[in-house]
């Protein structure tokens, strides 16, 4: 088993804990570089979202 396997394992049925945490980070690291990488960080978001199951669900909306 993989380490992605185990954390994916880890956040099943959390998948709103893990969102907040990807957005905490991504405001953090927003934060540290004075915005300067907001594109990449908005896209290392997302594909985190993807892979651990956040997302665009109910609860959130799109984001322009």
């Amino acid at each position: 088993m993989s380490m992605m396997d185990k954390i994916k394992s880890m956040l099943k049925g959390h998948e709103s804990q893990a969102d907040k945490g990807i957005e905490k980070t991504g405001d953090m690291v927003d934060d540290k570089t004075q915005g300067k990488y907001k594109g990449q960080v908005d896209t290392g978001q997302e594909k985190m979202r993807d892979q651990f199951g956040g997302g665009q669900g109910q609860d959130r909306p799109p984001q322009p």
